[in-house]
């Protein structure tokens, strides 16, 4: 089969850690042709009958411990099994646009994630899609509303910019802290844009849980651990990851959410769970699979890669 990933530059990849060099190894392995893009060489033509969808492709060789990149051309998307949209957050309207040209694919070739559902869910507002599961949120760009709300839950909460990714700009918010409405302000840019404030769910010192669910099931889970000292458990703030399982009650908030993922396209997801509750939904580049595989002893990437060949063959 032939594979197109849509990503970042391939030098921003660590080969240890990035599951997007995970999926393109375990593609080649299988035999599969694999080609890089970027986002911005994505290209969209319409007109007098017609209609392409192309971007500018190079092929990606395995080197020893590296990926290397062949001469580019412009191919035409349709003529291709999948595409991997993996290109990392923001999801700015460069990506938005982005999804917008790949739904001309939605009748040829596999999206994944598929594009409508990317544009639908964002990362942060989409959990509150599933209030059974997750902790109490606001959603607000008021900061008397937000203050509030702190008050609300204890006087203590996280706050997070919806555009953010990696733990970017998530902070803590005190009720007694004197530093508390400066924060506000900050991630309000003074109540003019949007912002997620959630109650404070203390086994976040424990770690979250990053849950990887292929086509609504489990593929596995990692425990990331917060340093001394520090509110994120993202792995690149220096959060260190261990095996973990589910509990009962986390297969049964996955079975639940898995359906509405579905539904939506979002095949391969990262569901962020802290005190078995759903604080997150990365749809966009998940990561995480790279862990998971040297934990279970063997290439998860692989399982993706299987799934991908047989349901590109019944798109």
């Amino acid at each position: 089969m032939r594979f197109v990933f849509v990503m970042d530059p391939l030098e921003r990849l660590s080969p240890d850690k990035d599951t997007s060099f995970g999926f393109i190894l375990a593609a080649l392995a299988r035999g599969h042709d694999c080609m890089h893009a970027l986002i911005g060489e994505l290209e969209r033509e319409a007109g007098r009958g017609s209609a392409a969808v192309t971007a500018v492709v190079r092929p990606i060789e395995h080197r020893e411990d590296t990926l290397a990149l062949g001469a580019p051309r412009r191919l035409e998307l349709a003529t291709v099994d999948a595409v991997f949209l993996r290109k990392d957050p923001p999801f700015d309207a460069r990506y938005a646009y982005a999804t917008q040209l790949l739904d001309g694919l939605r009748s040829t070739t596999l999206v994944l994630n598929d594009p409508r559902g990317l544009r639908d869910a964002n990362e942060k507002i989409y959990a509150l899609e599933f209030p059974r599961w997750t902790p109490r949120t606001l959603i607000s760009s008021s900061p008397e509303r937000i203050h509030a709300f702190v008050a609300s839950v204890g006087g203590r909460a996280v706050i997070k910019p919806l555009s953010g990714a990696g733990g970017f700009g998530v902070m803590a918010v005190r009720g007694d802290d004197t530093n508390a409405r400066a924060i506000v302000e900050y991630l309000t840019n003074e109540g003019r844009e949007l912002a997620e404030i959630q109650e404070f769910i203390p086994e976040v010192s424990e770690g979250d849980k990053r849950v990887l669910v292929l086509d609504g099931a489990v593929l596995g889970a990692i425990l990331r651990v917060p340093a001394k000292g520090e509110l994120r458990a993202n792995i690149h703030v220096g959060g260190s990851v261990l095996p973990t399982e589910l509990t009962a009650r986390e297969r049964e908030l996955v079975a639940d959410v898995g359906q509405r993922l579905q539904k939506d396209g979002l095949y391969f997801v990262g569901l962020d769970l802290i005190g078995g509750y759903l604080t997150e939904v990365n749809v966009t580049s998940p990561t995480g699979i790279r862990e998971l595989s040297r934990f279970l002893d063997r290439d998860v990437s692989d399982d993706v890669i299987q799934w991908v060949e047989r349901k590109a063959q019944c798109h």
